[in-house]
């Protein structure tokens, strides 16, 4: 049967507005020609001349963080506890169970930048795309903010879903969903005029601290998520296993089976 895969991670890449510029990834080239001496060095005798063109290997040096790229958040990013006072997971604890499922997108990119998505507004889309939720979907969510990677407003961009919104997710049984944001969050631009304004600190990543209530994941920094229909297709989003780490990197992808 044919198999259909569309890419739904973004590249790693330096010089780009992927990130507050404090916590942008730095990636330094290694060419063939510059690692040439480094490769004569494990075998005496050895000259660059008689490598194939003079070349050794290409490599790359990585500054980065676990947050760079699309990555999986695992519940010790978001606190210490999870599930109402145990310790919470890092990545490499994460069921795999949980990274591969169908997938289910919501359509939020006509709500305004900084808008934290209602319980109500996740149902009534899911009404207006006629689909129930079942344990382990994978929500994913398609913002204003997908459009813009790499655009220097990317970071400020797209609605973010909040403490409701993900505890009605967690609810019915989503282990994973994810966004083509910076956060899973509103921007952090636009959670600051709320708290200049109330002093509440409960605003203050609550979408992240649901999982204090109920464990769960999510993907951030998503892609292509327009080019996906509401349902009808797997999400793997498989993390690369970081001992005791807050988050991994994914290839996330969407599969159909046409």
């Amino acid at each position: 049967m044919p198999r259909r895969i569309i890419d739904l991670s973004v590249a790693l890449e330096a010089g780009i507005a992927s990130d507050p510029p404090a916590m942008n990834p730095q990636i330094g080239y290694v060419t063939h020609k510059e690692s040439a001496a480094d490769v004569v060095r494990y075998f005496p005798g050895l000259g660059v001349e008689d490598l194939p063109g003079g070349e050794g290997w290409a490599i790359e040096n990585l500054a980065i963080t676990t947050h760079n790229g699309t990555h999986l958040d695992a519940p010790y990013h978001f606190h210490s506890t999870m599930d109402g006072g145990k310790r919470a997971w890092t990545i490499d604890e994460v069921p795999l169970e949980w990274c591969f499922g169908r997938g289910v997108k919501l359509d939020f990119r006509a709500l305004p930048d900084g808008h934290v998505v209602s319980a109500a507004e996740m149902q009534a889309e899911l009404d207006r795309i006629g689909v129930t939720l079942r344990p382990y979907d994978i929500v994913v969510v398609n913002t204003a903010a997908g459009a813009r990677y790499g655009q220097p407003d990317y970071v400020s961009r797209g609605c973010g879903m909040g403490m409701e919104a993900t505890l009605f997710l967690t609810e019915r049984g989503v282990k994973v969903c994810g966004t083509d944001a910076w956060s899973w969050d509103a921007p952090f631009v636009h959670t600051a005029k709320r708290y200049a304004e109330t002093k509440d600190a409960g605003l203050i990543w609550e979408g992240h601290r649901a999982g204090m209530v109920r464990a769960y994941c999510h993907i951030e920094k998503l892609a292509n998520l327009d080019q996906l229909p509401p349902t009808g297709f797997q999400v793997a989003c498989f993390p690369f296993k970081i001992k005791g780490a807050s988050a991994g990197f994914t290839r996330a992808v969407a599969i159909f089976e046409d």
